[in-house]
């Protein structure tokens, strides 16, 4: 399988990014840049390439590179975020995209969809509305993956930034999540509430291999009970800034 990623370098106004649902902290710019190469390394060391989108200094928010796209297959759906400052910040992944020779549709107006609001296993992809993907950027979402045979399951959401800040799933398909930021778990089939909140999001690295913040030692316990082999790294920074691991890439597969 080939395997790559798409990253894109915190830039110097990080600090300044988006609060919605927790309160503003110091952020450590230096650090901050140090956890990101950890990240791409981590993510490299298990055999995935790493692409750099271009960074865009002027967006505190652009290390976030998930928002900007959502992939299916050969198909990039260049997103519509739904904050205006972060608008800007799709331009530069489109364009990278496009270079890797992707097949390329978009989120128009007044469509708003955030990469981080979909989630996706097995032909259904889950997608967050209520915060910054609204019911037209869900519908257009729908139009452009039906033909690939995906069905789109609108899932409210109210508690977290995003679906995936709420949510992620495992290997098998169990969805995983933080309960108390989780507006209906029984949305997904097959559920698992965790003991901590940076352990309800996970990166799929492989079948029987999940990325996860460090700060979730007794979920990845529980990981590791259910047969996973677990990939941990400090994402302190970014779980400032409501960010967590999937947040700072897009696989692309």
């Amino acid at each position: 399988m080939n395997r790559r990623a798409l990253v894109r370098r915190p830039g110097p106004r990080l600090a300044d990014g988006l609060l919605t649902h927790i309160d503003r902290v110091p952020v450590d710019l230096d650090l901050a840049g140090r956890q990101w190469e950890a990240y791409v390394a981590a993510l490299q060391a298990e055999g995935w390439e790493t692409i750099e989108v271009p960074p865009e200094p002027d967006c505190p928010d652009a290390v976030f590179v998930e928002d900007t796209v959502v992939m299916y297959a050969d198909l990039a759906v260049i997103t519509r975020p739904g904050a205006d400052e972060r608008k800007p910040e799709t331009a530069g992944t489109d364009q990278v995209l496009r270079d890797l020779g992707f097949r390329i549709a978009h989120i128009e107006a007044p469509g708003t969809l955030d990469g981080g609001d979909v989630l996706k296993h097995d032909g259904t992809v889950w997608v967050g509305l209520g915060g910054r993907t609204n019911q037209s950027g869900i519908d257009q979402l729908a139009a452009h993956l039906a033909p690939l045979g995906a069905e789109v399951v609108a899932v409210p959401l109210t508690k977290a930034l995003h679906l995936k800040s709420a949510v992620t799933a495992l290997p098998d398909g169990t969805v995983v999540g933080w309960d108390p930021v989780v507006d209906d778990p029984g949305t997904w089939t097959s559920y698992l509430g965790v003991p901590e909140e940076p352990g309800a999001h996970v990166v799929l690295l492989d079948d029987s291999t999940v990325l996860m913040s460090s700060a979730a030692p007794r979920t990845r316990a529980l990981y590791e009970e259910r047969g996973l082999r677990v990939v941990a790294v400090d994402v302190s920074e970014y779980e400032k800034l409501e960010g967590c691991v999937t947040c700072l890439s897009v696989r692309l597969r």
